[in-house]
């Protein structure tokens, strides 16, 4: 079982029980006229992390490793979103509202969709859920446990919210999750560095923090016996 450099300490990856799961890489959420700008965000700074993920992912799917999805949004008639939630953002730029990509955060909307540099395969589980956590109201654990996957590996937007609503539900649920810190971002920095040091902070009592190019020995491929051998 191959060990991989980490905070609090190094992390025992099992790569059998392992899964990539891969948080609301959204358009509504990494472009402009999505719901991330209309809440007054620079989607620029999550764009960093689309180059490491599509090597972490390459990598994962080479290797066989199960990878997950998430997108946050809602059914088109909104009867999954609460008072409190619609009330965020602009007047004419909240939750159900026509933007640039349709309406926004709406299911099924353009706006909605998984970026075309991370887009899922078909084999490839996709978890739409309405809140900030990728268990509450959805069957993530049921497809884990299912899979026999004990550990997950976690990057994606935003760190402080989303990532970080996850790994702690997750932490409740007995999973071990390993975030890593230059595939996950923040609109803000300085949130994206904090969450890091709360995760991993007292022992990691919500999980480790790695970085994904400590990850990727862990994910080559086997190497194959050579038949080229002279007679």
């Amino acid at each position: 079982m191959p060990t991989i450099a980490a905070l609090p300490q190094a992390f025992a990856l099992d790569t059998a029980k392992a899964a990539l799961l891969i948080i609301d890489m959204q358009r509504d959420f990494l472009e402009p006229g999505g719901f991330g700008a209309a809440l007054g965000n620079d989607v620029g700074q999550l764009r960093c992390v689309i180059a490491p993920l599509q090597v972490l992912l390459h990598a994962a799917r080479g290797f066989g490793m199960a990878v997950i999805h998430t997108r946050e949004g809602h059914r088109p008639d909104l009867a999954d979103l609460p008072a409190s939630k619609l009330a965020r953002g602009r007047p004419g730029a909240r939750i159900g509202d026509t933007g640039p990509m349709g309406r926004i955060l709406v299911r099924g909307e353009p706006g909605h969709a998984i970026i075309d540099k991370l887009a899922p395969r078909a084999d490839e589980p996709v978890i739409d859920k309405p809140g900030k956590g990728a268990f509450f109201a959805t069957d993530l654990d049921d497809i884990l446990r299912t899979r026999g996957i004990t550990q997950l590996l976690v990057a994606g937007v935003t760190t402080e919210v989303c990532v970080s609503t996850t790994v702690r539900e997750a932490n409740d649920r007995g999973f071990d999750c390993v975030v890593l810190e230059d595939c996950t971002a923040s609109y803000t920095p300085e949130f994206h560095a904090l969450s890091l040091r709360v995760i991993a902070a007292q022992g990691g009592i919500f999980g480790w923090v790695a970085r994904f190019t400590d990850i990727l020995p862990s994910l080559a491929p086997p190497l194959r016996p050579n038949r080229s051998s002279t007679p």
